[in-house]
């Protein structure tokens, strides 16, 4: 079913206006992925205490970023093992969320926005502001974006973004005292069904909890899985490969669909900016040292570890 959350019209509008652009989509390192969240949290801190809000554009080349539910299932660790011997860097976000694989063909995006003056918004509403963005930037494509929970689909939420009944975006968020920051994934190449199946394959060993975690890779039904799950009360999302798709898979956007999205985000962005808003924010703007994420990287490894069963 459709989300039925909303806040005005102008207020979701206005939320996108005067944004600075932070465009890391071309720092494809194999970096600790965790860099990426620890700059988030640091820029969110810096809005909240009155700096400018941003939209932060970035991507990893081999990733797997778990929720902390998945990360607490009982061979979580193993699972997290497994992982890694494929050359995944992974990391547990401090935001909502669960399992979500990254390749070169996912693009994130984070808004880091200041909390209104005249009061704490409802939750639903920040994440109607990453939809409203995503929606616009895949305007002129022709296609509808449906909001509502896609069964099956890996990340599963009430903002999942479909395009005829197959996700392709999930959205979490993270709040500060004085900010917060909505972070989408979206995948724009490559093959959501082959995602699905990695993902379902991440989860039929995080759950184990015994020394069956890789022959349950061998099933692949809903049903089966959820009877198991209910005998062993490991609650995790039931992923099935035919609930998942990429934009490429399901509109196209040309030869090159990552720079062609990339770009469609940018340009609402730039038209909703002028030139005294991108003065006034550049003003307010204090990038984080290398140190201060390095030491935020850390304290994220630390308090959001993958728990020994």
């Amino acid at each position: 079913m459709p989300a039925q959350y909303s806040t005005s019209a102008e207020d979701v509008e206005e939320s996108l206006h005067e944004l600075l652009l932070l465009d890391r989509t071309q720092e494809i390192s194999m970096q600790d992925v965790r860099y990426a969240f620890a700059l988030d949290e640091l820029l969110c801190k810096m809005t909240g205490t009155g700096g400018p809000a941003i939209c932060h554009l970035w991507r990893h080349p081999r990733a797997f970023i778990m929720g902390l539910r998945d990360s607490r299932l009982p061979s979580a660790k193993q699972a997290n093992d497994w992982l890694e011997a494929q050359g995944y860097a992974t990391a547990v976000r401090n935001s909502g969320g669960a399992a979500v694989p990254l390749d070169l063909g996912v693009i994130n995006i984070s808004l880091i926005l200041p909390k209104p003056a005249r009061g704490d918004l409802h939750f639903h509403q920040d994440f109607e502001r990453m939809v409203h963005l995503i929606r616009l930037a895949l305007q002129k494509t022709g296609y509808k974006v449906d909001t509502g929970e896609v069964a099956g689909a890996y990340c599963p939420g009430d903002f999942d973004l479909s395009i005829n009944g197959k996700k392709f975006c999930g959205i979490a968020q993270r709040r500060q005292a004085n900010a917060y920051i909505v972070q989408a994934f979206v995948i724009v190449e490559g093959s959501g069904q082959a995602s699905a199946q990695f993902v379902h394959d991440f989860y039929a060993i995080a759950s184990q909890q015994d020394s069956s975690r890789t022959a349950a890779m061998t099933a692949f039904s809903v049903e089966d899985e959820a009877e198991a799950a209910q005998a062993s009360r490991v609650s995790y999302p039931q992923v099935t490969c035919d609930s998942t798709a990429s934009l490429e898979e399901l509109i196209g956007l040309g030869d090159k669909p990552v720079d062609a999205f990339i770009e469609a985000i940018k340009r609402v962005v730039r038209e909703r900016q002028t030139e005294e808003g991108l003065r006034q924010a550049s003003v307010r703007l204090k990038l984080p040292a290398h140190e201060e994420i390095i030491s935020m990287m850390e304290i994220l490894r630390t308090r959001y570890a993958i728990e020994e069963q």
